[in-house]
């Protein structure tokens, strides 16, 4: 017949393992449906971490801007409030890639096995999605650079976060001296405003630059991107 001549066995072979997943004669449904449980499990358990770090940043940054708009507190104390900001930035930026480990495993299950079990007729993502994962279990490795994951992190998170840190800054500076330029307001002991506000603007230049993502998959762009939970 014609259309024996565009058979190709390598798709053929992979249309039939949604297949095999729904036949009682084979165990891989079973073992398929453990293994997605167990990566399930890790995706949550290191995004539980991941949401932890976030919230110990908000709650440490904002009781800082709190705690400077007490009184008659020096606008220092939200400059500390933005490094304390950048520690917890660099922790996620860790453990973001920890955690887009396991949860690019699962999208791969989920696109190219169960997608396929739900819908035969539409094929895999992926042919060599197999192959890959295997290779994944042999030797994990990261799915993202440590620069990539700082991108990402700043971005969703930490630059909202800056950000309000910087309006507070500024507005400490106005409202706790009236009159008073804002370069004498910003000195510090020792430290003349004009070279106080130079750092803070060198910083938050060089926040910009990293919010840069540089590859497809900083943006959630990849095969393996987000659909939801790369937030």
């Amino acid at each position: 017949m014609a259309g024996d001549s565009d058979f190709d066995p390598e798709s053929s072979e992979q249309a039939e393992i949604g297949r095999e997943m729904v036949d009682q004669s084979t165990g891989l449904g079973s073992v398929a449906a453990h293994l997605y449980r167990g990566e399930m499990e890790r995706t949550v358990e290191w995004r539980n971490r991941l949401d932890t770090t976030t919230n110990w940043a908000v709650t440490v940054m904002s009781a800082i801007v709190a705690y400077a708009f007490s009184g008659e507190v020096s606008h220092a104390v939200i400059l500390a409030g933005l490094m304390m900001g950048t520690v917890f930035l660099f922790i996620e930026a860790r453990r973001f890639r920890d955690y887009d480990i396991w949860r690019s495993r699962v999208r791969v299950l989920q696109e190219n096995l169960f997608a396929n079990a739900l819908d035969p007729s539409e094929g895999v993502e992926h042919d060599d999605w197999r192959r890959e994962l295997s290779r994944d279990y042999r030797e994990p490795t990261t799915k993202i650079s440590y620069r990539g994951a700082f991108s990402h992190r700043l971005r969703r998170v930490y630059l909202p976060l800056m950000s309000a840190m910087l309006v507070g800054w500024l507005f400490h500076l106005w409202a706790f001296d009236p009159g008073e330029p804002l370069l004498e307001s910003a000195s510090l002991p020792g430290i003349h405003g004009t070279f106080v506000f130079a750092a803070v603007a060198v910083y938050y230049l060089a926040l910009l630059v990293l919010a840069v993502p540089l590859s497809a998959k900083e943006r959630g762009e990849s095969g393996e991107a987000d659909h939801g939970d790369f937030e």
